[in-house]
């Protein structure tokens, strides 16, 4: 009996030992506390808190990092305002209950600020998804309060980014001021209750991006989002409190997002081959996505050299500014809306004198009213509300109007959806009037092009022709068999003609270098044709004072004395006032060169 007494009390010993073995790896208790630089560890290590620096600064801090990442990675920040100034900081569950960060003096420079009713039972465990837990035993395992709900610039995931409109109570990240300075920096982002949910980032609280409405699968003001690239991510909009989470399915990435110090919402992920994180930027990636960039009635679009250019039917407001890349004053209307006159008239709606600019791809703009009515009826539910300036339409949202100025709006180059502008029908007309004037414009420049064409074509053929008739006469003056006695013809044994342009061609255009001599009759020029034989080319001059009939007679005499210490009779060439004889090319001279010497 007294062994088994013994055995059981040794027992609980051991479990207790264990419980508090356990219990100093992850927890702090009332009467656990961690100094500087003591640290406690999540169960599977992923995470520990405890004290550190940043580069640059001598500052402590108590904060949750990543604990199996070589690289510092600091994921939330306890004193995140008020730093330690030296290591004698102390993390631990004061009288009241609460987690409290002190310095050396017993300064508190943070606390949980919560009300707890069981102090002594008051534990703060470090979860492996990164989460602090405060919680006591009287309530179980409800938590009084968690890292969680008091972000500081990172989203790891299982956090949620909420809203709830019925207690005013946001859970949203907070940039720090730098790299090396983890106070509260200008720039907040948190999950808006517009009249359709959309994420936000403010800057000192005033809009600097919006995501656009979320229609129960994606953001439709981000460019590049889509379904599939969304795995793991939970939006919920239909009841408050409104949030975002996610939870990668796949163990083996390792993911975070981060909130900068200059507004950018980055993707980090662990690059285990480069030992670092790699940056994604999934938000804002060019100045089309700050808010508003281009005023009420701009739109912007990041594929043009000047990304800010105004609707149609729109001027700028203010044209300095404009041309100095300011473009916040926006555009106005140069031609009120028909139904604006009439009603200024008191004249009814005039909703005939009113149409709807369709434009593609848009990021929507800002405060969108929305409907369930179907597609098909949008325009005219906005038609009948001279105040509806623009509507839209999307499968998982319905109907979306907008009264007012038209502000953040955005060309996207794929995405996004499609936005039609009410303006008047004259600013309609203008570009069927623009569309159609091009259109003429084009097919009479084509027509003239093949008029002119046809034109150039049919003269040349015409000149071809025209030669051709002219040779085939002068061939059968020259270079047929004459059967009248009294024909000036001659048989030529068909000597053939050649064209003028062809000599011309053979003697570089009867080029002075080219020249051989000169006689009454003309010049004669060496030529090559284009089969490489070498001719003699004599022209008949305009001073020689010989006409047709000389012309002749030198071809009667030439042909009728062939022999084979004369030059041969090659051709002739009749065009116009050109007359000329083709001999074969002597290239050792002439005869009496070798007779005379």
């Amino acid at each position: 009996m007294g062994k088994t007494i013994s055995c059981s009390v040794l027992l609980a010993l051991i479990s207790c030992f264990y419980l508090l073995f356990a219990t100093a790896l992850d927890t702090i208790t009332p009467s656990k506390s961690i100094k500087d630089p003591d640290v406690i560890i999540s169960q599977n290590g992923v995470f520990r808190l405890g004290f550190f620096s940043l580069a640059n600064s001598t500052n402590r801090y108590v904060g949750i990092l990543y604990n199996q990442i070589p690289v510092q990675t600091v994921v939330w920040v306890a004193n995140r305002n008020r730093p330690l100034k030296d290591s004698s900081g102390i993390l631990n569950i004061s009288d009241d209950g609460n987690l409290v960060v002190s310095n050396g003096k017993a300064e508190v420079l943070w606390s949980s600020h919560v009300n707890n009713t069981a102090p002594n039972a008051t534990t703060a465990q470090l979860l492996d998804s990164g989460n602090l837990v405060l919680s006591n035993g009287e309530d179980g395992a409800s938590s009084l309060w968690e890292s969680f709900e008091d972000p500081s610039n990172a989203f790891i995931e299982t956090m949620k980014i909420s809203t709830d409109v019925k207690t005013g109570r946001k859970v949203e990240l907070k940039s720090w001021k730098s790299i090396d300075d983890p106070s509260d920096g200008n720039f907040s982002f948190g999950i808006e209750p517009f009249n359709i949910r959309e994420l936000v980032i403010r800057n000192n609280n005033q809009l600097y991006f919006r995501s656009g409405p979320w229609n129960g699968n994606i953001f439709i003001g981000l460019k590049y989002m889509y379904t599939d690239n969304l795995d793991g991510f939970e939006v919920s909009t239909d009841k408050p409190p409104y949030y975002m989470t996610y939870e990668s399915s796949n163990e083996s990435m390792l993911i975070y997002y981060e909130l900068d110090s200059q507004g950018k919402f980055v993707e980090r992920e662990w690059d285990a081959g480069k030992g670092d994180w790699s940056k994604n930027y999934p938000i804002i990636q060019t100045d089309c996505d700050v808010y508003g960039k281009c005023g009420a009635f701009g739109i912007c679009d990041s594929m043009k050299r000047t990304i800010c250019s105004c609707l149609k039917g729109f001027e700028p407001r203010n044209i300095e500014e404009w041309s100095r890349g300011n473009w916040s004053s926006g555009c106005f209307r140069t031609t009120p809306l028909q139904c604006q006159r009439d009603n200024n008239n008191g004249n009814g709606a005039g909703q005939g004198d009113d149409g709807f600019l369709e434009m593609k791809m848009m990021k929507v703009p800002v405060f969108p009213a929305r409907s369930s009515i179907i597609n098909g009826e949008c325009k005219d539910q906005c038609m009948k509300n001279c105040s509806c300036m623009a509507y839209a339409y999307d499968s998982g949202i319905g109907c979306m109007m907008w009264s007012g100025d038209l502000i953040d709006v955005q060309k996207f180059s794929t995405g996004g959806v499609d936005l039609y502008i009410r303006m008047p029908s004259s600013e309609l007309d203008k570009g069927k009037s623009s569309k159609i004037i091009v259109i003429t414009t084009v097919i009479a420049g084509i027509v003239v092009v093949i008029t002119i064409s046809a034109l150039f074509l049919w003269r040349r053929m015409a000149k071809h022709k025209g030669r051709n008739r002219k040779r085939k006469q002068l061939k059968h003056q020259f270079c047929s068999e004459n059967k009248g006695e009294n024909s000036i013809g001659v048989k030529l044994h068909q000597l053939p003609v050649i064209n003028f342009e062809e000599l011309a061609t053979a003697t570089n255009n009867f080029n002075h270098a080219k020249k051989l001599g000169q006689g009454g009759f003309g010049p004669v020029y060496r030529g090559t044709l284009d089969d490489g034989n070498e001719i003699a080319v004599k022209r008949l001059s305009k001073a020689s004072g010989q006409g047709l009939k000389e012309f002749m007679n030198e071809v009667v005499v030439i042909s009728k004395l062939q022999h084979r210490n004369l030059v041969r009779l090659l051709g002739c060439c009749v065009e116009g006032e050109e007359k000329i004889l083709v001999y074969e090319y002597m290239p050792n001279k002439s005869l009496d060169t070798f007779l005379f010497g």
